[in-house]
């Protein structure tokens, strides 16, 4: 398996523009980076975008401690073409309805794909409810008008949270499509069964995974419920034998992350053969199988 990365694409150039004339041959999909835990993912058939957080939403509601480290790689209403606008959670910079609105509107054919959980939160979006699509927990589904099979995972952000009519609160996703699997984990720490689970779903070619850490000061002074530690993660990759784990969740908001060195000390240490990157927002990986 080999990893190609693109040079650097910034909203001045078009990112959207090379999201469509990225050609996808036989056993490969494109990756894009978007900041935090955005990624856009193209197949042969379809451009799946999921947890994109395109605008200074957070800050706007909660105060200046939550500012963008960073702009944003395109604008909302650059997403042409998309074919499913997915969202791990309801979270803000997972669920941005300030970057959904926009996005729905510049994709009218698209469909929303999120927990039962982000239902109320549609509205804002001005995504109708005949646009929703709730993914069911660990029983893989082909996406309509599309060859990619997903399979909702479980996650714990920090507990497993279930209600019998909204179902999993916290999700991540696999996404098997043109021979190649990708595992988006949303926001979760390992928690009871989490290994067990893995080995039973396929194995990702390439994982992103939230690893910002979490610490008594941001959870309970700043209220930032955080994510997997680097060590965790770096477990995790190793455990369960993943292909490449791209880093995420650590750059989009400076108050909320850790020293990036952190991250690679801790592969460095506990998996130093493990293939691992951290995207930059607007990055190119292409995979192929």
């Amino acid at each position: 398996m080999d990893f190609f990365k693109g040079a650097f694409m910034n909203a001045a150039t078009g990112l959207m523009e090379q999201m469509t004339r990225t050609p996808i041959i036989p056993n490969s999909l494109a990756l894009w980076g978007l900041g935090q835990m955005g990624l856009a993912i193209k197949g042969p058939d379809g451009l799946l975008v999921i947890d994109p957080c395109l605008t200074d939403v957070v800050r706007e509601r909660f105060g200046d401690f939550w500012v963008r480290g960073y702009p944003p790689p395109m604008q909302p209403g650059d997403l042409k073409g998309v074919t499913y606008l997915m969202a791990s959670h309801e979270h803000l910079d997972h669920f941005d309805p300030t970057t959904l609105g926009p996005a729905a509107a510049a994709s009218p054919a698209a469909r929303m794909v999120a927990p039962g959980w982000c239902a109320d939160l549609l509205p804002e979006a001005g995504i109708s409810a005949d646009r929703f699509l709730v993914p069911p927990a660990l029983q893989p589904i082909t996406l309509p008008g599309t060859s990619a099979r997903l399979t909702a995972v479980p996650a714990a952000h920090y507990d497993l949270i279930h209600d019998e009519q909204k179902g999993h609160r916290w999700l991540g996703y696999i996404i098997e499509w043109n021979g190649v699997t990708v595992y988006h984990a949303g926001d979760t720490i390992i928690y009871k069964g989490y290994m067990e689970m893995m080995r039973g779903l396929p194995t990702p070619d390439v994982a992103l995974i939230p690893a910002n850490g979490r610490d008594w000061y941001r959870e309970v002074d700043i209220g930032a419920t955080g994510n997997l530690m680097p060590e965790e993660a770096a477990y995790l990759a190793r455990e369960l034998g993943w292909g490449m784990v791209i880093l995420g969740h650590n750059d989009l908001y400076p108050n909320n992350a850790i020293p990036m060195a952190n991250l690679a000390g801790a592969m460095e240490r506990y998996a130093p053969r493990q293939r691992y990157k951290i995207m930059q927002p607007g990055e190119l990986v292409y995979v192929v199988k």
